[in-house]
């Protein structure tokens, strides 16, 4: 059990992270509407340029919480649950601009993912 808690840990922690500082200006299939950009994304949903910077701040924190919560297992839950509420966010964002359930799909992941780690 320990193991998947680990790799749910891991996957969800690196994926964030590569989106918000690796991809953050590359166009990706799972982008709202026809974003080429993290940016763009946040403007299709209609929100505001520091509202997209006040939420990378929170995934970029919350995923290096969930890294370090490798070493110290009491952070686990709590970033897993405020990962899963912007997770939640961005699947709410993702139905609000009408786009087709596939680009939502990672979003979907990522919370069912926070679910079982605030879970174990």
């Amino acid at each position: 059990m320990d193991f998947i808690l680990i790799a749910l840990k891991l996957i969800v922690a690196l994926g964030i992270l590569n989106v918000w500082l690796l991809r953050s200006g590359k166009a990706t299939a799972y982008r709202g509407r026809d974003a080429k950009n993290l940016r763009e994304e946040f403007a299709a949903y209609g929100l505001p340029f520091w509202f997209m910077c006040v939420v990378g701040v929170l995934k970029v924190g919350l995923a290096l919480a969930l890294l370090v919560s490798l070493w110290i297992p009491e952070l686990a839950q709590p970033a897993a649950i405020g990962m899963g509420a912007l997770m939640l966010g961005a699947l709410v964002m993702h139905l609000k601009v009408k786009d087709p359930l596939s680009k939502a799909l990672p979003s979907i992941a990522v919370l069912a993912m926070c679910v079982v780690i605030a879970l174990m």
